[in-house]
């Protein structure tokens, strides 16, 4: 009988190698094969991850292209013809000319009466459009940051699991303009609350201000910031958001359909919930300490670039102080070039570059919440 014990006593130790051999090849197989899989994932990956950066590359600049070209040109277009439709002082100043040239048609009181009107609403109409141009444009920067975030989560989330970003719950291209058409409540809706508001800030820093009072630049600076400052904390915390966006999006909508009168029925179109949770994402934002903070440092900014081109009224004279009522025509034209086109717009260009701005909305839009 063949001795099997014999054998395996003389060739076990080769049977171990080769066992050995083998087992060890099949681990270094398995690890091989292990490691190739997890590669060719992670190459699968950052081709996934290249290719929603691409579309969301593609999807932001073209937001960006009707923000840019679209929104903000028109918004402005639309706020400046408002604040001269609100604030039009050429009834006052003609009133004042003619007083000059017939001393007769106005009497003393009328004079005084029509300069203190000129005076407020002067301030009123450079304080206002100074916000509103301020706040627009960091308004809409904060929608192209929303909308962003929110192309990039569809985009994401449709090369993950095979939805199509023409998906129901994905933002279509219509839902997006309906969003940034929200940029025009200001000039549509909210420039009433804007300027009683504002009004009511001058009113309150004028009140011991007199016609003949001495003015430098520097105290200027200090009565429009002071202006401003009176403006953002009047009544509750915030309460300028008002004058911004509407309070939901259903809200939003009546609005529109009264003011088209019928006419227009893409109203009856919007994804109010879409819609409403973008609005509540700027909300947040816009009520951020963060945003306030570069909001106060914007409009600083704005006033200093303001005195720089109403400099001019002091260097002519011989003092540095001049009159109030000598400065009022020309606080009153500080407002025109604030609100031209962001093209030729160099109050809307610095906004744009200073360094607080450009570090919050990179932050803003790196750190926002997704929403799946």
């Amino acid at each position: 009988m063949f001795d099997l014990r014999g054998v395996w006593r003389r060739h076990r130790r080769k049977v171990f190698v080769t066992l050995g051999v083998i087992g060890g090849g099949y681990a270094l197989y398995k690890l091989y094969d292990a490691h190739r899989t997890r590669a060719l994932d992670l190459v699968g990956e950052r081709r996934v991850d290249e290719i929603i950066k691409t579309q969301l590359q593609t999807h932001f600049e073209g937001i960006q292209r009707i923000s840019d070209t679209t929104t903000l040109p028109y918004a402005l277009h639309y706020l400046r013809s408002r604040m001269s439709e609100e604030l039009d002082l050429s009834l006052i100043t003609d009133r004042l000319m003619h007083g000059k040239e017939q001393p007769s048609s106005l009497t003393a009181k009328e004079k005084l009466e029509l300069w203190e009107r000129l005076k407020i609403l002067s301030f009123t109409k450079t304080a206002s459009s100074l916000w509103a141009m301020t706040m627009l444009c960091l308004y809409v920067r904060v929608q192209v940051n929303i909308l962003g975030r929110h192309l990039y989560v569809e985009t994401a989330r449709g090369l993950g699991s095979s939805l199509s970003l023409d998906n129901e719950d994905s933002l279509s291209s219509h839902g997006q303009q309906e969003f940034l058409a929200t940029a025009d409540f200001l000039s549509t809706y909210g420039i009433s609350s804007l300027i009683l508001n504002m009004q009511k800030a001058v009113l309150e820093v004028l009140k011991e201000k007199q016609l003949k009072d001495l003015f430098n630049v520097a105290q200027l600076r200090e009565t429009i910031i002071r202006i401003l400052e009176s403006f953002m904390s009047f009544e509750e915390s915030n309460y300028w958001l008002g004058c911004l966006l509407p309070e939901d999006a259903t809200t939003y909508r009546q609005l529109m359909v009264m003011s088209s009168n019928g006419s227009d029925n893409s109203s009856f179109l919007m994804d109010i919930s879409k819609l409403e949770q973008l609005m509540a994402e700027t909300r947040t934002v816009l009520s951020s300490p963060d945003f306030r903070n570069i909001a106060e440092l914007s409009l600083r900014k704005m006033v200093d670039m303001l005195l720089e081109e109403i400099a001019s009224s002091f260097s002519s004279t011989s003092s540095s102080d001049v009159p109030l009522a000598r400065l009022l025509p020309r606080v009153a034209q500080l407002s025109s070039p604030m609100l031209v086109d962001p093209t030729n717009n160099k109050f809307i260009h610095t906004i744009q570059s200073m360094p607080e701005v450009e570090i919050f909305y990179t932050l803003l839009y790196s750190n926002m919440p997704p929403v799946f």
